[in-house]
């Protein structure tokens, strides 16, 4: 957990993921409903804390991150962020805390020697997406739907397009990215964002299946072949993350970035000026 990171709330760990294990899959639930799950500080580093805690359970040899609520997450929260316009240095340093959190905890997925597979039931948007992006593997409800949205509030999803641009083609991850458009399951799962797409009530059963065929396997095999594949596919992953997270807050600083993220906030039309 990083221990500089910006403050909103303070909601226990536990209101924002729960944590259970079935057999040898730990399942880490955001349950942050009414605020759509949100990533937050608090809940970034509620998940990185689980994901850590799942890591050194002998008895974990594979993870499920699934979600409550009409969101798998919703991204980032807005309107904390505008709110740090207010700060002495217009809000950089915040901005620069957050979303250096938000890569490690990314980066931490790739890195951790569990297998991590995303349950999508809902809506993921902008971070939620990357989070999605980031695991290892996912399964979809059919009504799903997935998207890199912050285009259309005036802040490009930089740092979501790290993982995106690894796991899909060149065009697709351009035509999200730049459109901002929510994309169907069934789109997701051609372009390979996510492995499977199965009827709404049964996401769950199929993605415990998966989990549980490959928990079945030695833990040790799992972690050396999971890092191996990183560092053969994914080199420069760091250098990305730090790259896209100050291209992230650059963007912020823009006239446009901070009259997107108000307009937003404010519910009315953003006013471009392209600069």
């Amino acid at each position: 957990m990083d221990a500089h990171a910006p403050s909103e709330t303070t909601p226990e760990a536990a209101d924002l993921v729960r944590e259970e294990t079935i057999g040898r899959v730990r399942r880490l639930t955001l349950v942050d409903v009414k605020r759509r799950n949100l990533l937050t500080s608090e809940m970034m580093a509620a998940l990185d804390e689980a994901l850590e805690r799942a890591a050194r359970a002998s008895d974990v040899r594979c993870v499920v991150i699934a979600a409550e609520g009409p969101a798998f997450s919703a991204g980032h929260n807005l309107k904390a962020m505008t709110q740090h316009y207010g700060d002495p240095d217009g809000g950089r340093a915040y901005f620069e805390q957050l979303f250096d959190q938000c890569s490690a905890l990314m980066y931490g997925i790739a890195r951790n020697p569990r297998p991590i597979i995303a349950e999508v039931q809902t809506v993921a948007a902008a971070a939620g997406c990357q989070l999605v992006a980031a695991c290892d593997m996912a399964v979809a409800a059919q009504s799903a739907r997935f998207g890199t949205t912050g285009v259309t509030f005036g802040l490009f999803c930089s740092t979501p397009m790290v993982p995106l641009s690894r796991v899909v083609d060149r065009k697709a991850a351009l035509e999200m990215l730049m459109t901002g458009d929510l994309i169907s399951a069934e789109r997701a799962e051609k372009i390979g964002l996510v492995n499977h797409v199965v009827p709404d009530d049964k996401v769950t059963e199929e993605t415990m299946a998966l989990a549980e065929k490959i928990a079945t396997k030695s833990p040790l095999v799992l972690q050396m072949g999971k890092e191996a594949y990183y560092a053969q596919i994914e080199k420069g992953l760091k250098d990305a993350y730090a790259h896209c997270s100050t291209v992230m807050v650059e963007n912020l600083m823009t006239h446009d970035g901070q009259e997107g993220l108000t307009a937003f906030v404010g519910k009315r039309d953003p006013d471009w000026q392209g600069r």
